[in-house]
């Protein structure tokens, strides 16, 4: 799993969205990594942060689980946890487990 971009771009507003890029697998080996990158990327953020999954090929259980953890916290911040680029595979496993209910999915 490789992690892209996890601050705003220099320049920004302060409003704009901070948008991280996911790729590889996201699996037991790399939850831990990924939790830590995305705490980080809230402390860059301001009310939006978007994770972008495009690029993401393997999303097991534990990734699931980072993510929803990860949302608890930004909304505890006032920050909303949004995703995008959402592999048809990744949708699948959202959609079974109610979780596409939970994630704000943009296109």
């Amino acid at each position: 799993m490789t992690v892209i971009d996890t601050a705003p771009l220099a320049g920004a507003s302060a409003s704009a969205p901070t948008l991280v890029h996911l790729s590889g697998d996201i699996d037991l080996f790399t939850t831990a990594r990924l939790r830590r990158r995305l705490i980080n990327a809230l402390d860059h953020s301001t009310d939006l942060l978007i994770v972008d999954l495009s690029q993401v090929t393997f999303c097991g259980a534990g990734g699931l689980g980072v993510l929803v953890g990860v949302q608890g916290r930004a909304r505890r911040r006032g920050i909303t946890l949004a995703l995008t680029g959402v592999p048809p595979r990744v949708a699948r496993l959202l959609r079974i487990t109610g979780l596409d209910r939970r994630f704000p999915v943009m296109a």
